[in-house]
């Protein structure tokens, strides 16, 4: 994700660019293809509210730079209430059609397994970087090995969903058409099927780590046997809760879990369950998610799994332009900078595909505002956080500079619209200074 809109925003700029994609040749358990900018862990970027959310404006951020993740992602978006969601094998085709088709861009399969010497290069190795790379990395920066563990949530195929039980609704509505307000299918569960699921899942055979490991678990992303670890209810105020949604066949009777998946195609064949990432073992992965009423009978596209991600310690490694202290030819962009998500990985690419293209045309670019979304995401990573205490984090308010005492006697609405009106303008006026 971070790679491609890299390479795209140097090559709008007029620099050309090789990507260097060990896919297919060199594949991983959770990629299926070797398209660019493939989706492995959920098909959504989250939130759209540009006004409100954090990662709503990072959107209006990236769209505003002719960022090509957000418009491929708006050509293949599907209906998901106010999130962005898409059709991850459509999109991920289509960023990899453009990225071949733009005359300054070449794609080279094969994996790079050292850091490279001389030249300019971007290393946006994602969640998954290989092996070789990893300990090139590892033995350039010192550091011991940092990481965290991340799950895949399981896939239904549409048709096998019992919809005698199961119904269609966005939570509270949500969305502007009778299309996204029903985007999600809901599977309702009583207080007894509630405690009998989390009993199997608690009792359910897990992937065990390799002795030694000793990587935690991203809170932003947790398995739902480790939520239910940590209570009975937790699930129930997590994924699952109610609110917000009437069981059309009983709406008279108010559900005391609601289990809701997401479309995942265009097609509306395949739907993921949202907020589901699990660490089950796949033969007692299947029998558990079948006890949730209407996916009795489900059957599976893609079971969950967890993979481990690998990210530097950013705030003693890079500078403010994203460069490798050690070695400034060299850029870090995406997840491996200890960035979290989807949108938020591919605007440290666009960020690292700017700031390479103007170095290579002999002009500095300084990161946005610390005001602005992405600014407020690379000071963070780039020496905004406690090094010794750094984990990866999505994008959030806690992040950017507070806003001015007036605003902050507001509402909390208008307190967010203060802060993505700051945004706008900062963002606005840091590209114009560009042209």
């Amino acid at each position: 994700m971070a790679g491609s809109e890299a390479a795209w925003q140097a090559a709008e700029q007029g620099v050309p660019v090789v990507i260097h994609e060990m896919r297919p040749g060199v594949g991983t358990f959770a990629h299926r293809t070797g398209d660019l900018a493939e989706m492995v862990c959920s098909n959504s970027f989250r939130s759209d509210d540009h006004e409100r959310n954090a990662v709503g404006l990072l959107h209006w951020e990236m769209r505003a730079a002719n960022g090509l993740v957000m418009a491929m992602a708006e050509a293949h978006r599907l209906p998901a209430g106010g999130a962005l969601a898409v059709d991850r094998d459509a999109f991920s085709a289509a960023v990899t059609a453009r990225l071949a088709a733009h005359p300054l861009v070449r794609v080279e399969p094969g994996e790079i397994t050292a850091l490279p010497e001389d030249g300019h290069w971007i290393i946006a190795t994602g969640p998954l970087t290989s092996g070789a790379l990893a300990g090139a990395i590892r033995a350039e920066t010192g550091a011991e090995s940092l990481a965290f563990f991340d799950a895949i949530a399981p896939i239904v195929y549409a048709e096998s969903v019992d919809m005698s039980v199961a119904w269609m609704q966005s939570r509270y509505d949500k969305g502007e058409t009778v299309e996204e307000q029903t985007a999600y299918m809901n599977c309702p569960m009583t207080k007894d099927e509630y405690e009998a699921f989390i009993d199997a899942l608690l009792a359910a055979e897990k992937t065990e780590f390799h002795e030694g490991e000793t990587a935690g678990y991203f809170d932003g992303c947790l398995p739902i046997e480790v939520m239910a670890e940590r209570g009975r209810e937790t699930l129930r105020f997590g994924p699952m809760k109610p609110v917000g949604l009437t069981n059309a066949h009983t709406p008279q009777v108010k559900p005391y879990a609601v289990v809701q998946l997401r479309r995942d195609n265009r097609l509306g064949t395949l739907y993921n369950i949202v907020g589901f990432q699990t660490k089950m073992k796949y033969g007692a992965q299947a029998a558990v998610l079948r006890m949730i009423p209407g996916l009795r009978n489900a059957r599976f596209a893609r079971l969950g799994g967890i993979h481990r991600n690998t990210f530097l310690n950013s705030p003693t490694l890079l500078d403010d332009r994203m460069r490798l202290r050690s070695r400034p030819h060299i850029r870090f962009a995406g997840q491996v900078t200890g960035v979290e998500g989807y949108v938020e990985s591919a605007a440290m690419g666009l960020l690292a595909g700017r700031m390479a293209a103007a170095d290579m045309l002999g002009r500095d670019l300084p990161p946005p505002p610390a005001e602005t979304a992405m600014g407020a995401l690379i000071t963070h990573i780039t020496g905004g956080a406690e090094a010794r205490t750094f984990q990866p984090m999505n994008v959030n308010f806690g992040l950017f500079p507070p806003i001015d005492a007036k605003a902050g006697r507001r509402g909390r609405k208008d307190r967010y619209k203060a802060y993505t009106d700051r945004a706008k303008e900062a963002f606005s006026q840091w590209l114009a200074n560009q042209s």
